[in-house]
């Protein structure tokens, strides 16, 4: 199975994970709405969504460039209504924007918090709920969420509760949706890197040090074409790891992946 020809809607795709995953898209010529904060170039940081834009339509596909704010309910809707009609339908939700504090309990503002459980949680159930009605039309309908699996364990809360929380908040809505729209074929997993990825995000907590430590964004981006390109009504309910998910498909090269082959790896929260 290919992406040609699918649109896939993706939340905070101007740069990282998001972006790879719509640039892998892009080969196949998938229809890409991308959904994300930075219409204007920041200061420290690479990539706005128009700028990916150009770089899905060089790859090959099509490119819709939307500014939204996934706490806004008005602008997504807006944004996924814009979606269905510039391409004719919706067959894929990826829910990818996420806000990171990696803070213990004193040290966390409520603000934060609230950032958080808004972008994470909130922004998920929204845009999942918002693309439903598309995707009941699809013919291969997937809801894909960077989100972790449900290790119950402390040593993964203790250190930083509010973000914990926040991230299981959309592995629940994996594990509930996933059994609600079962029986409609639509596909609800989730994805989570085994390793530090190189991100922005993963460069602001521990620097180049961490980076050198880290798999690129295209091991996630290769684990979750293989994902959206699966017979939604038997592949829904998982909570995938992107080098397992390449190993048990064929992969056998991991190293390619990484920013400095042969390096020691750091591995990622929650696995």
């Amino acid at each position: 199975m290919s992406l040609a020809g699918k649109t896939l809607f993706i939340t905070g795709g101007s740069r990282g994970i998001g972006r790879a995953i719509a640039l892998r898209a892009a080969q196949d010529g998938a229809n890409v709405a991308l959904a994300a904060k930075t219409g204007e170039p920041h200061p420290k940081l690479p990539g706005t969504v128009y700028s990916v834009a150009k770089e899905i339509e060089e790859a090959g596909g099509k490119a819709l460039p939307l500014v939204v704010d996934v706490r806004n309910d008005a602008r997504v809707q807006e944004a996924v209504a814009e979606t269905a009609e510039t391409f004719g339908g919706i067959d894929i939700c990826i829910n990818n924007a996420s806000a990171i504090q990696l803070t213990p309990t004193l040290a966390t503002a409520m603000k934060r918090f609230d950032l958080m459980h808004q972008v994470n949680v909130r922004g998920t159930f929204l845009t999942s709920q918002t693309c439903l009605p598309f995707l009941l039309k699809s013919d291969n309908p997937h809801i894909l969420n960077l989100a972790p699996p449900l290790n119950m364990e402390e040593r993964w809360f203790a250190p930083h509760v509010a973000y914990t929380m926040s991230k299981y908040g959309m592995s629940m809505c994996v594990l509930g949706m996933a059994g609600e729209f079962k029986s409609q074929g639509i596909a609800v997993n989730a994805l989570w890197p085994r390793t530090a990825i190189a991100t922005a995000a993963v460069n602001m907590i521990g620097g180049e040090a961490m980076m050198n430590a880290s798999r690129t964004p295209a091991i996630m981006a290769d684990a979750a074409y293989w994902i959206l390109t699966q017979r939604s009504r038997d592949c829904t309910g998982n909570f995938f790891i992107d080098d397992a998910v390449l190993t048990a498909a064929g992969e056998t090269d991991l190293d390619q992946y990484s920013v400095v082959p042969g390096a020691q790896l750091a591995p990622d929260f929650f696995v």
